[in-house]
């Protein structure tokens, strides 16, 4: 229920700075969670999963019945497009980033590439993790989100 006595001041300036794709990247790797989007059914779907950054691809562990384990075996060769989102934005003052990268997603299965992945990336949920999908990098997009004065100064 709302309270009718609270006042509201006008949120304090604020700017978007978009990021350089290195930045972007940085910032994408120090957070270990973000949400996958791929095409299903001819829909929009997205999942939120977690992830590690290797070599500038953003690599996921996935499970057997997951969506996108389907969708990226059914691709072959060809790997499928998807975009990854992640971000750090603090919910009282709204400052922070998000990255958003697109790519083509392929399932990994060259036997070492798998146990390196494994060693790296602990899954959040209790399901056994038995494959993994990488995503290169084709466009990496960010946005800063700072302070009026913050942005004035940079």
């Amino acid at each position: 229920m709302a309270d009718d006595d609270r006042t509201y001041a006008a949120p304090p300036a604020r700017r978007s700075i978009e990021l350089g794709s290195a930045e972007a990247l940085r910032l994408l790797g120090s957070v270990s969670l973000g949400r996958i989007v791929f095409t299903r059914q001819a829909l929009p779907t997205v999942r939120p999963v977690n992830h590690v950054l290797v070599d500038g691809a953003v690599v996921v562990r996935t499970h057997e019945r997951a969506a996108l384990t389907s969708h990226t075996r059914q691709a072959h060769g060809t790997g499928v497009v998807v975009a990854y989102e992640a971000d750090d934005i603090d919910p009282v003052t709204h400052l922070g980033w998000s990255v958003v990268v697109t790519g083509y997603a392929h399932l990994v299965t060259d036997p070492l590439e798998l146990a390196r992945y494994e060693a790296l990336s602990l899954p959040w949920v209790d399901l056994t993790m038995e494959h993994t999908v990488r995503i290169r990098p084709d466009l990496v997009t960010g946005i800063a989100l700072t302070a009026g004065d913050q942005a004035d100064a940079t």
